[in-house]
């Protein structure tokens, strides 16, 4: 069972007596000023983009095309408006004519790029990406991150890694952009290959730290529980002070149903960080199997106290207070952990 890390708190539970949730910086081009963005004839519709009424905009400026002649950036502003829109096509099919008119344009040039791939098009938005690299702010995302995710979904795996290297400023060949890379993989589920390139940053540099965390990761996922109770351990070694390597180790042990080690380990991951749920509901669930309800009671009243929008701290707390003979708080607790899972937060 694996617990999103969303809090954790500094004093031991066993000490309460009672019970009382990438990439670099990116340099941005200078915007227009004021005065030169109001003297534009697409003012008002960046306006309306800026509102989040993209129609409104996209129809005002189709309208301009029986203008005579229409004016000049039209194709440029209609597939920055499609593009927020998310109407990728149309933005593709505007922002050609855009690079038609100015090919050095870089900002289309980089829209023209997500809008491909944002399409599913990898291979063919990989050439507009890596002409620019910058980052524009009406894009909303960082396409140095996305150049990276294309050269990767079209198994160009070198490639991945030096523009994963870039984001993160280190030489492209080092175990750094190894261990960068293995992370990004296991993101996108390239679950071999994250093994296969977190193993390579581990021979280039057996102390570099999260190598083994990553590692430990991939196995828990895949229930190879020895394994990764072993790569836990051995990131222990190198970065002691790492509370979610005490609390992902815990979570192994849980599985392993070696509870009292799991116990031992989430203690230590609560005195290390005051800011995580995530370990005190995993220790409300070792405690109910080590048939200590009340224990565990209080471990989940304060995660829940903290992140009480999770319904698994919830669900807990209802089998807890179910096994304490509380049966109206158990149906409480069961009823909101429902409905949490029907209706979840929203980020």
């Amino acid at each position: 069972m694996v617990f999103s890390r969303t809090g954790l708190i500094l004093l031991p539970l066993l000490l309460v007596a009672a019970p009382t949730a990438l990439s670099l910086p990116l340099q941005e081009p200078a915007a227009p000023s004021a005065k030169a963005d109001e003297a534009s004839p697409f003012a008002q519709q960046r306006r309306l983009l800026e509102l989040g009424k993209f129609t409104e905009a996209i129809n005002d400026l189709e309208a301009m095309k029986n203008q005579s002649p229409p004016p000049k950036g039209l194709a440029r502003e209609l597939g920055v408006a499609y593009y927020k829109k998310s109407d990728y096509p149309n933005a593709i099919l505007n922002l050609q004519n855009a690079l038609k008119e100015d090919p050095s344009d870089g900002e289309a040039t980089q829209l023209m790029g997500l809008s491909l791939y944002l399409s599913g098009r990898h291979a063919e938005a990989i050439p507009y990406l890596e002409k620019v690299q910058s980052w524009y702010p009406r894009a909303n995302v960082d396409a140095a991150y996305i150049l990276g995710v294309a050269y990767a979904q079209t198994k160009q795996f070198p490639q991945a890694r030096a523009a994963f290297a870039k984001m993160f400023g280190v030489p492209s060949d080092s175990a750094a952009a190894y261990l960068f890379c293995a992370r990004m993989f296991l993101r996108l589920d390239f679950l071999s290959l994250a093994e296969e390139y977190a193993l390579k940053a581990e021979a280039l540099d057996p102390r570099l730290p999260m190598v083994h965390y990553l590692l430990g990761e991939l196995y828990l996922s895949q229930a190879r529980l020895d394994q990764a109770i072993s790569q836990f351990q051995q990131e222990l070694v190198i970065n002691p002070s790492n509370p979610n390597v005490y609390y992902k180790l815990a979570d192994a042990y849980l599985r392993a149903e070696q509870f009292d080690d799991a116990e031992r380990l989430l203690q230590r991951s609560i005195w290390l960080d005051p800011n995580s749920s995530g370990p005190y509901i995993l220790l409300g669930s070792v405690l109910l199997k080590k048939h200590e309800p009340e224990l565990a009671a209080r471990s989940l009243q304060r995660a829940i106290r903290m992140d009480p929008g999770n319904p698994m701290a919830h669900q807990l707390l209802g089998h807890a207070y179910r096994t304490l003979g509380q049966s109206a708080d158990a149906d409480r607790e069961l009823r909101q952990a429902a409905d949490l899972n029907r209706n979840p937060a929203k980020p």
